[in-house]
């Protein structure tokens, strides 16, 4: 999978993929992921990507002439399967879209900042939208830090126990039961004994009605 990041502030992301599973993915050659600086398409020698709005209004906005050079450049050289703007207003993430997103090959991020970016850009170029939740960040490099590790981390062979993917919180719409580990008695707190029991049948009925009573309590929503 390839990944291109669009950004003002593409330093900002270079950390989480220097670390951890994300630099195992990239190491193994089993994701790419390429940072461009919006300002080496900007405009004149002030290196201008961001203007007032038409109609007035408080803040910048991002300018179409950049976003759409950099875009129409990459767009050029290979064939996109999404190109995914960070927006508050963008569709709710969920575990069955990073699913959906990790059987991609190719894969765009433009990262909004200030105000957000022309609307033209979404006309021109955008095909999804994503949101990490309900609320404001100053850009969306930290947004595209986390759909990047979302979808990475489902890649065969980034992980070391595939199967460790599929028993994650959400994949079947609920949320994971407890997991314990030694002693099995610690200052008076046991391990449940089904869990140490050796019955795989009972362990795992143990584990989905958990799953099931935890995602009632906590997050009922998801279940519908």
């Amino acid at each position: 999978m390839r990944i291109d990041v669009i950004s003002v502030l593409p330093e900002l992301m270079e950390s989480p993929f220097q670390a951890s599973i994300l630099k195992r993915a990239v190491e193994k050659g089993l994701a790419e992921v390429h940072f461009h600086q919006l300002r080496n398409w900007s405009i004149g020698k002030h290196r201008q990507i961001d203007d007032e709005p038409y109609g007035g209004g408080a803040g910048m906005v991002m300018m179409i002439e950049p976003i759409d050079k950099c875009i129409s450049e990459l767009k050029a050289q290979r064939e996109y399967d999404e190109i995914i703007y960070l927006t508050p207003d963008g569709e709710t993430l969920t575990q069955k879209i990073a699913n959906t997103l990790s059987l991609k090959k190719n894969l765009i991020f433009l990262c909004g900042h200030y105000k957000g970016i022309d609307q033209r850009v979404r006309e021109l170029h955008i095909t999804k939208e994503i949101s990490i939740g309900d609320y404001v960040l100053t850009g969306g490099e930290l947004a595209a830090c986390v759909l990047a590790d979302s979808i990475i981390r489902l890649l065969p062979g980034v992980l070391n126990d595939e199967q460790s993917a599929l028993t994650d919180s959400f994949q079947d719409n609920l949320l994971a039961p407890p997991i314990y580990t030694r002693p099995s008695d610690y200052k008076g707190l046991k391990v449940p004994d089904v869990l140490l029991s050796g019955n795989l049948k009972n362990i795992e009925d143990w584990q989905y009605d958990e799953a099931v009573r935890i995602t009632l309590e906590k997050r009922p929503d998801i279940l519908n």
